[in-house]
């Protein structure tokens, strides 16, 4: 089948989460705060004047890593590729002018300490990924206000050195679960799987199985999605467990992911089924079942957000403002998020199908989350007014309402909605 390319629509590249939080945080504090806004997301013009004024070769990055630099798929992988990308972008030497503290647990005293070593080296601005870096990153702004800070998720920031990021994964999420759906009715098989590091903890978490859910739906209106929660962002044999569980024990087709490995997809070509990957694209790592995978573009956000701090000049306090506010949220429409190239695998007619939907999507058409679902027959779109409901039964948005993507903004999205079973 013909391949199509990812969706990347108007920047190159940019915005999980996975990563990485506590089951202690509700899921109020699960997503950017509530003042996040479309303009925050938008790309951010820096003073011309000031940056020309900074030598991007005395500029040092900063990264702290929840794993290894070293990974060669998921989470902490895209972020690191997402950050060389950029910085190479921008002529800077990764070699020397990127400084890693990898394999940083979620642990106060672990991440001010992987900070203080960030600073003492020299680094200009400073990139936590996992959420729950959030407490630490927040105080150790103040005490160097000169370095910019960066969090990647989470919901804290200031009003002068230290922002968070995050984005519309779902949306990408819906474009795969559309692939799955596709391929569960080739098949003539409704169920598929999900593994996910937590779910109603976090408004990240379960807008994204919410999100492929409906993507999967979509295109199969039998469709169930059993998902199996581990409980943590990223242990290799826990996510293979509960892969293995998801076709042994409930015969799920299709296999998706919210975890930081490849492995979910790795038992779904094993077992002889079908996978969607998430973070980065995993096709490489099981080709005889991978469709797709739900991707990040994280080199478009650290470009703007490098540039931004070399923008201070050495005074971090600017560096909120040059951001254009505290909170960073984009999506399909910027090119924050995507999906990897589909593969050979997908059913015929996902590509086309994808396509359409996620024009709807980067026009402002349609939403995820709205009162109105997608069907499709005979290769087109099919807009029906329709309840969104729970698993449980009760109305989330009425026919025809708008969508209500603001409880995934701001962290009150708490639910699965109805076709998602949870184990």
């Amino acid at each position: 089948m013909k391949k199509v390319l990812a969706m990347v629509l108007a920047l190159t590249m940019v915005f999980a989460l996975c990563a990485c939080g506590s089951a202690s945080e509700t899921a109020s504090t699960a997503a950017p705060a509530a003042e996040t806004t479309e303009a925050a997301a938008e790309t951010v013009e820096t003073d011309e004047a000031a940056a020309e004024a900074v030598d991007a070769s005395d500029f040092i990055v900063g990264a702290i890593y929840i794993n290894s630099q070293n990974d060669t798929a998921g989470y902490t992988f895209q972020h690191h590729s997402g950050i060389t990308a950029a910085m190479e972008a921008l002529g800077m030497d990764t070699a020397t002018q990127l400084l890693i503290v990898d394999n940083v647990a979620e642990d106060y005293t672990a991440v001010c300490t992987a900070i203080d070593t960030l600073a003492g080296q020299g680094a200009n601005i400073i990139f936590g990924i996992s959420f729950g870096y959030i407490d630490a990153m927040n105080d150790k702004a103040a005490e160097y206000p000169d370095i910019a800070f960066s969090h990647g998720t989470g919901y804290l920031s200031n009003d002068t050195n230290f922002n968070n990021y995050f984005g519309r994964i779902y949306q990408a999420r819906y474009l795969a679960g559309i692939a799955a759906g596709m391929k569960s009715l080739e098949l003539g098989n409704n169920n598929i799987g999900y593994v996910a590091a937590w779910n109603l903890e976090y408004a990240e978490t379960c807008s994204g199985i919410n999100g492929f859910a409906l993507g999967a739906l979509s295109a199969n209106p039998d469709a169930v999605v059993h998902v199996s929660e581990i409980a943590t962002w990223g242990d290799e044999s826990l996510e293979r467990q509960a892969a293995e569980t998801l076709v042994d024990t409930y015969d799920c087709c299709v296999i998706s992911q919210h975890c930081d490995s490849a492995q979910p997809q790795i038992v779904a070509q094993e077992k002889g089924v079908y996978g969607c990957g998430y973070n980065s694209d995993m096709t490489a790592d099981a080709p005889e079942a991978e469709l797709t995978s739900a991707i990040w573009h994280w080199d478009a956000y650290y470009k703007t957000a490098i540039e931004a701090a070399m923008a201070c000049n050495g005074d971090g306090s600017q560096f909120v403002s040059n951001m254009g506010g505290g909170a960073y949220y984009a999506g399909l429409a910027e090119g924050f998020v995507g999906l990897a190239d589909l593969t050979d695998n997908c059913a015929d007619g996902t590509a086309e199908i994808i396509e359409k939907v996620s024009e709807l999507i980067v026009s402002g058409a349609w939403d995820v989350f709205s009162g109105v679902k997608l069907s499709y027959e005979d290769g087109e779109i099919v807009m029906t007014d329709a309840d969104l409901l729970t698993n449980d039964g009760e109305v989330i948005v009425e026919a025809g309402g708008a969508s209500v993507e603001d409880g995934v903004i701001t962290g009150s999205m708490n639910y699965n909605v109805a076709g998602v079973i949870a184990h």
